[in-house]
């Protein structure tokens, strides 16, 4: 079944890649390419999983997932944080946000897709 899927990243030669492998997986992908965007597309598309960068222009991906966290109407929205930011203390401060998962670049593109089938799996 097709999830809605919503990338939020500021880097073009990873959005390609997330968007064709999510894409190929039968998703419906969308793209917010700085963090107020992403806010904005969660917010209006209600995306069933935000992978979400760390280090963006406007927002970081950090301000982005309390703002999602702090909406009950956004509650149920998966979050996999994607970062180069890959240090145990940016990690915790994820998840202790409210993050599902943490995956730092660079990443493998099969350990993404099973992360994000994990994760949709919970969606329901």
């Amino acid at each position: 079944m097709s999830k809605r899927i919503l990338i939020v990243d500021d880097e073009p030669n990873i959005v390609i890649s997330l968007e064709f492998l999510m894409m190929r997986e039968g998703h419906e992908v969308r793209v917010a390419r700085d963090g107020e965007a992403g806010l904005a597309a969660v917010r209006t598309h209600r995306p069933d999983l935000v992978v979400l960068d760390v280090m963006m222009p406007k927002l970081d991906g950090f301000a982005v997932l309390e703002a999602v966290r702090g909406d009950p109407t956004l509650a149920g929205t998966r979050i996999l944080m994607l970062t180069a930011k890959g240090r145990e203390a940016e990690q915790n401060k994820g998840l202790a946000l409210g993050a599902d998962a943490y995956m730092p670049k660079p990443f493998s593109t099969r350990d993404l897709v099973d992360k994000v089938k994990e994760l949709l799996a919970l969606t329901g």
